[in-house]
């Protein structure tokens, strides 16, 4: 079976996608071994998941990560791993070396928990792992075609610059944020908006915050 070394090149936006996309570009080694051929391809599957714990945190991104790990004294408990996606790739033939790309989907929707984690960065790297798996397609000693499983262990570690993930957001969603409301609490926030004669939703919601606490600015 290949004993195949999977690392990440870089991470980059994706020009022109038709949502946010980022392309990590993977470095592929194959272990040199007489016995077996070259690849004749692999079907690539991959975890990503974000290790919140192998950074240090600002005041600012301490208050923003409140609502995903509590207070910091809580965070020896709390500052667990996080699945961030799944992606795949089909990996073409190749002898020794070669590099792919990965594209991994990204979302700005306040309701997934890695999208709050993002948000709440200001700076620095997002310490990432990617996990490995698939079906590898190779050449036995004979020249025949034989099948192995790419093992559990296979992984990859990646610092993704923050300010990459803050330049896709905006290229995509320009000073903009997403939330998703519940059908009968948008229906009372819409009912607000319609009958104050508010032009937009950002007026709505900045009326109610006024509301609420009187020194925050409409």
């Amino acid at each position: 079976m290949p004993d195949l070394i999977f690392a990440v090149a870089t991470a980059q936006p994706l020009p022109f996608a038709a949502a946010p996309t980022l392309v990590f570009t993977l470095d592929i080694t194959a272990v040199p071994d007489p016995a077996l051929g070259p690849i004749h391809g692999i079907i690539l599957r991959c975890q990503i998941r974000i290790e919140p714990a192998q950074r240090q945190y600002n005041a600012p991104e301490q208050a923003q990560l409140l609502d995903l790990y509590g207070a910091p004294e809580q965070w020896s408990r709390t500052l667990r791993p996080m699945l961030w996606t799944h992606a795949s790739v089909v990996v073409p033939p190749f002898t020794g070396r070669t590099q792919v790309d990965l594209p991994v989907a990204c979302s700005a929707d306040f309701a997934l928990a890695a999208a709050k984690y993002f948000y709440a960065l200001q700076d620095g790297h997002v310490p990432l792992t990617l996990l490995f798996s698939g079906t590898v397609f190779h050449a036995g000693p004979t020249g025949a075609l034989q099948i192995a499983q790419v093992p559990w262990e296979k992984e990859a570690a990646y610092r993704l610059p923050v300010p990459v993930w803050k330049k896709l957001m905006d290229q995509y969603y320009p000073n903009t944020a997403f939330l998703c409301l519940r059908r009968d609490v948008f229906d009372r926030l819409y009912h607000y908006k319609c009958r104050a004669g508010l032009p937009t939703w950002e007026q709505a919601i900045a009326g109610l915050l006024q509301m609420c606490e009187p020194g925050v600015p409409a």
